[in-house]
């Protein structure tokens, strides 16, 4: 599998500005971060803004909590802000300003969970771990379990066989990692695969088993409209475009239902993303009065 993966990886991989050599391994956290629940396309220009205007885990930490949430722009699930901001405080505080190559010091970092560590490692510093995302797992649950979606969740058995496959070589295993990743998300895709794309075809046992569709719980995907995740981002983004405090009847200009208003404005609050003010106005973490 390894050849054939990594030649079809080395003709079709995009282009995108994490995976550059110049790039540090601060772009390469910072692009990790975003990537969570958030497709490429989004992402890739806020991560160069993002990167003009703090190059160096220093640069962020300096600045105001509420300027990284402002810059988060409308990448969703903006606590993620909030922890990468810490994250670069820790950096700071803990090494010096610069990103930890050890999967260990990565996990203690706010906000940077096993998949986070282990991809920084990898990608920032060549190192050899296992990596697993939604993308790697279908790939895996395809080409070798022969089913065509993984479990719900990540199990046990699948990070022990990410492990299995791993190169022995620590620059080829970091390159297979991004290689499979990229396969899942330009071929063997969860909707529409491309199979006759696939470097993978000819060994997939989900296409010798006759490509089965998938025999788990029905899987939902998530709404959208009217949902607490819709009215949060309202309020956000009337506090992102301030330049700073806004009285309250602003926010509840934007969503007409109370409660729900209510509900989430307090659960901006209780996250630290939105800050009460006495006056009954409202700002971003560090924002001006």
């Amino acid at each position: 599998m390894h050849g054939q993966v990594l030649d079809w990886y080395a003709v079709h991989r995009r282009d995108l500005p994490w995976r550059r050599r110049g790039c540090s391994p601060w772009g390469v956290l910072v692009s990790e971060v975003m990537l969570q629940q958030t497709p490429v396309a989004r992402v890739e220009p806020v991560w160069h803004r993002w990167m003009e205007r703090w190059p160096t885990p220093a640069a962020l930490a300096g600045a105001p909590a509420g300027e990284a949430v402002r810059a988060w722009d409308r990448l969703g699930y903006p606590r993620r802000a909030l922890r990468l901001h810490a994250a670069a405080g820790a950096v700071v505080e803990r090494h010096g300003g610069r990103v930890p190559d050890g999967e260990e010091e990565l996990r203690s970092l706010p906000g940077v969970g096993a998949y986070t560590a282990a991809a920084v490692a990898a990608f920032a510093f060549g190192r050899r771990t296992v990596v697993v995302d939604t993308n790697v797992r279908r790939v895996h649950a395809r080409a070798v379990g022969g089913r065509a979606l993984p479990a719900p969740a990540l199990t046990a058995a699948e990070t022990a066989l990410a492990g299995r496959l791993l190169p022995a070589d620590a620059p080829t295993a970091a390159t297979w990692s991004v290689a499979v990743m990229e396969l899942g998300a330009l071929v063997c895709t969860a909707r529409a695969p491309r199979c006759g794309s696939c470097p993978l075809v000819r060994r997939c046992a989900w296409v010798a088993a006759g490509s089965p569709p998938d025999d788990g719980p029905p899987r939902r995907g998530q709404a959208w409209e009217g949902t607490d995740r819709q009215c949060r981002g309202r309020l956000l983004q009337v506090l992102r475009e301030a330049e700073g405090a806004v009285a309250g009847g602003r926010l509840r200009a934007v969503w007409p239902e109370e409660l729900q208003r209510e509900r989430c404005l307090d659960g901006l609050v209780a996250d630290g993303l939105v800050e009460p003010l006495a006056d009954g106005r409202y700002a971003l973490p560090g924002s001006p009065r």
